[in-house]
């Protein structure tokens, strides 16, 4: 009975640290981007502002 006693109070603080790693990963700012990453191979390397490009089209 001793041994579940033990397990239970083991089972409580792993809880309580994997929590307290939850809590300091959101307030690090870990989980504010999860679009971006996703679709960035997707994106060219170097993109071209806007105004370069309608001046590029206003010439033909």
């Amino acid at each position: 009975m001793n041994m579940i006693y033990f397990l239970i109070g083991c089972s409580i603080l792993l809880a309580l640290i994997f929590l307290a790693a939850f809590f300091w990963a959101s307030k690090t700012g870990q989980h504010d981007d999860t679009y971006t990453p996703a679709v960035r191979i997707l994106f060219e390397d170097e993109m071209q502002p806007e105004n370069q490009t309608k001046s590029d089209e206003d010439q033909f």
